[in-house]
């Protein structure tokens, strides 16, 4: 009696553990999700945290008016929680092209999910309350609860994004919320009402589950080539962005968490821009340093001028400047210019590469994704140019990729303007991209920009640049602040001008 009762204990107890680990994954994954599709992490994140936390307390608040049946009540919620959280990324991915108010789908799984998380706890302690003491209760499902939450927030970004991606990850947790009921339906069957329903129902739910996780890679491919409309010759997940190549006859572009990155019809256009101006001006070019740009199509760009001896490439994410390494078709677009012996690729946050430096560079190209959230709003602010001034020298020329100036003008002269703050020279310029449309960048630096060099097959760039430096008046925006970490005025103005072309 007391074997099988400490095992009893044990049991409901390493369901606490479970129940949180799977909840606060369900609570990532929509996080995740959020900012994937939606863009702006922090503000998404906060949301997502916030509904879970208020409808854990809704689901603790309605536990109080279950009374009989705790027991096959607790598993079937366990059933429900596997079932709802499980689907939950494969609804998402279904749907974010397919309604309006997208959002509101979110939160409801978010609040479903965190209502039945909240309702098991209270539940659990009511099983049992008759069998333990009331301080040891409280103390272990706590326990086992801050545990489990701890294992999740450090497995799903190290362990289960990586390897599983998004949408398997919720179905995984899913399969093991509903193998607890399974378990818990047979090894209690003595003790459970109509344990023979609760069987049915679980298997069935594992059942469904299972085939989804199976098929999981071909509902993401339905679900992205209808978002896209362009079939998908690679899709990934990273640590850091979702990445997804697509290919529309002899087109292919890449989106990073649904962002068109550039497209090879016409990215010559996007990356002579950015390149050629500033090396065109620059006194030296011998070490270049190239911020973001994991595509190697700026590295291309550059490898043009003989006298370029090293290039140092920073850009996070592993996966994509693997992916631009190893593929055949990407290295014929770039040149293979990531395997040049010139190149050296470093994986690291380029905040902080920038802030460990001592050496200096004679160009430096700044290719980063757009301001679409604070930890990519951090590389525009006045804090990281301050920290890339002391890697420059007074002949170093920096050209920083700007947003465009037609559809975001105060982000654009808002980087300007943060520029113009470290750098004494600072030249807005844009040229027309097809798949973007009108595209900025700002050119900076201590000395004048007078033209040195020319460099001949362009098939864009004629070296005209006071062409590209004239704005038109629908371009431009007054009463700018600077971008600082403390504000990152520049996500909001961000977020604020392309949820309009949106």
């Amino acid at each position: 009696m007391g074997k099988r009762r400490i095992s009893f204990e044990l049991l409901l107890l390493f369901s606490v553990f479970v129940i949180a680990t799977c909840g606060l994954i369900y609570e990532l994954v929509a996080g995740a999700l959020a900012s994937y599709l939606l863009g702006d992490s922090v503000k998404q994140f906060s949301f997502i945290i916030g509904v879970y936390l208020f409808s854990m307390g809704v689901g603790s608040y309605f536990a109080k008016f279950i009374k009989k049946n705790l027991l096959k009540t607790f598993i079937e919620i366990e059933i429900l929680v596997g079932l709802i959280g499980g689907i939950s990324s494969v609804v998402l991915f279904l749907l974010f092209n397919s309604i309006g108010h997208f959002e509101w789908v979110l939160y409801l799984f978010v609040f479903l999910t965190g209502s039945l998380v909240g309702l098991e706890i209270p539940l659990l302690m009511n099983i049992l309350k008759d069998r333990v003491e009331f301080k040891d209760l409280v103390s272990n499902v706590f326990a086992f609860d801050y545990v489990g939450a701890l294992l999740a927030s450090i497995l799903f970004p190290l362990v289960l994004v990586p390897n599983l991606g998004i949408v398997r990850t919720s179905l995984f947790f899913g399969l093991i919320n509903v193998s607890i009921a399974i378990f818990l339906s047979f090894y209690l069957q003595r003790e459970v009402r109509q344990h023979y329903i609760l069987k049915l129902k679980s298997i069935l739910t594992f059942i469904f589950l299972l085939s989804l996780f199976i098929f999981s890679e071909q509902i993401l491919n339905y679900s992205e080539e209808k978002l896209y409309g362009e079939n998908i010759v690679f899709s990934h997940s990273s640590p850091y962005q979702r990445i997804v190549l697509t290919r529309n006859k002899n087109d292919f572009r890449l989106y990073l968490n649904n962002n068109l990155q550039f497209s090879s019809a016409d990215e010559y256009r996007y990356h002579e821009a950015l390149v050629h101006p500033a090396f065109s001006m620059a006194k030296n070019i011998e070490n270049v340093l190239i911020l973001g740009g994991g595509d190697g199509l700026a590295a291309r760009e550059i490898l043009k001028y003989r006298e370029v001896k090293h290039i140092t490439l920073v850009d996070l994410d592993a996966e994509m400047t693997k992916f631009f390494q190893n593929n055949e078709t990407m290295n014929a677009l770039n040149q293979n210019s990531l395997n040049n012996s010139k190149v050296k690729v470093i994986n690291q946050d380029a905040y902080i590469w920038v802030k460990s430096q001592k050496q200096k560079f004679d160009v430096i190209v700044i290719d980063f994704p757009d301001p679409s959230n604070y930890s990519l709003g951090k590389l525009y602010s006045l804090q990281f140019y301050r920290e890339l001034q002391k890697i420059t020298d007074p002949e170093t020329k920096i050209v920083v990729q700007t947003t465009s100036p037609y559809f975001a003008p105060k982000s654009f002269w808002c980087i300007q303007k943060t520029l113009n703050q470290i750098f004494p020279n600072v030249t807005a310029y844009h040229n027309y991209v097809p798949s973007f449309g009108e595209w900025g960048f700002c050119l900076a630096g201590n000395s004048d920009f007078s033209i040195k060099r020319k460099l001949n097959g362009l098939k864009f760039y004629n070296y005209q640049f006071a062409q590209l430096a004239y704005f038109e008046k629908d371009m431009l925006a007054k009463n700018v602040e600077v971008n600082q970490l403390q504000n990152q005025i520049l996500v909001r103005y961000f977020d604020e001008e392309w949820s309009k072309v949106q």
